[in-house]
Formats: C-alpha cells, structure tokens, sequence
C-alpha cells in the first residue's frame, strides 16, 4: 500500500471523506477539514507511520502530506 492509499484511508476513517473524491491536489478545504480535524489527523498519521510531523502552511493539499511522510521516512 502506497503513503497515498494511507492517507486516503485514515481520512476515510476519521472524517467520512468518500475514497474516490481524495486525491493528491485535494485540499484540506475541499475536503471539509477544519483546524481540529487536521490535529486529529496529524496525530493518526504520526501513530500510522511512526513518525513525527509538523503541520505548517505550506501543507495544503494531500500531496503535501504524503511527500512530507515520505521524506520523513528516509
């Protein structure tokens, strides 16, 4: 399973997101993510991958956050 396909589950999980309307440009907006919800996800994603992520502007879409994984988990 790709860092992608995680991301896509776990905010299927939390947030009752539909599977097919997440993509990599997908904003937290778009997405109906409020501020709460972006720590609650922080957090499941740090659990999930074992690692420690920090949220800041430049992360706004999907891709932002799977890139950021990915890096973190070189």
């Amino acid at each position: 399973m790709t860092t992608f396909e995680k991301v896509a589950n776990i905010l299927v999980d939390a947030k009752d997101c539909e599977a097919d309307k997440i993509k990599m440009e997908s904003t937290w907006a778009e997405l109906e993510l409020d501020s709460l919800d972006t720590v609650e996800l922080v957090m499941n994603l740090e659990d999930e991958f074992s690692i420690s992520l920090e949220m800041n502007e430049d992360m706004k879409t999907v891709g932002d956050v799977v890139k950021a994984i990915d890096a973190a988990l070189e």
